[in-house]
């Protein structure tokens, strides 16, 4: 499973990284990004979460 930001459309709100820092963290733009390149399983339901929290839908997992 794999997690992408886009960076286009993020808003810099900081939902997923606050709620979820061991997947997400700003980058040097300010926009959020995944900082993982494979979702550990145990953090699968937290990268759906993540998802489905983003105001702008900037988040998209993919299995």
């Amino acid at each position: 499973m794999k997690s992408f930001v886009d960076q286009d459309t993020c808003i810099s709100c900081g939902l997923c990284v606050s709620a979820y820092d061991e997947l997400y963290t700003f980058n040097d733009d300010g926009k959020a990004e995944c900082i993982v390149d494979a979702i550990p399983p145990e953090c699968e339901e937290d990268a759906r979460q993540a998802e489905l929290n983003c105001p702008v839908n900037a988040i998209k997992v993919s299995e």
